[in-house]
Parts: C-alpha cells; structure tokens; sequence
C-alpha cells in the first residue's frame, strides 16, 4: 500500500468518522473500499459507453455478428 495524504473538508470528515465508528472500521479501510467501489464504477461505465458506442456497428456490419449462428454443438475442440 502507498500512503497518501488527503485534505477533506470539515463536513466529509465528520460524516466518514461517525460511518466508520458505526461500521467498527478504520477510516482508512472506508475510505479505501469507498475509493475501490468508485473505481469499479468508474470502470463499469467506461465499458458501457464503449458498448454503446459500438452497438451501431454490430447491428449493422453483418461480418461483426456472423459467427452468432454457429451452434455450440458444431464445435469440437
């Protein structure tokens, strides 16, 4: 882990102090899984965009969704 020295405002530091008081946790460990969910989020949006962003083309580039009739039978590996 790498230290890191933030500056909160008076109003979040209270508010995450009496949640980790609440949840019998270090401020740190909440403030970490908080930034952890953010990212996952940050991270699930990005691929959803991207998603959107190609839904166009895979509706309607025929050589994008060619493969989609095999049949999972058909294949032997």
């Amino acid at each position: 882990m790498y230290r890191t020295q933030i500056l909160l405002e008076p109003e979040q530091h209270r508010i995450l102090t009496e949640i980790a008081r609440q949840e019998k946790r270090s401020l740190s460990e909440l403030i970490r899984d908080m930034v952890d969910k953010l990212l996952i989020e940050r991270k699930q949006s990005e691929i959803a965009a991207a998603a959107q962003a190609l839904l166009a083309d895979y509706q309607t580039d025929p050589e994008l969704t060619a493969f989609q009739v095999l049949n999972g039978e058909d294949f032997h590996a």
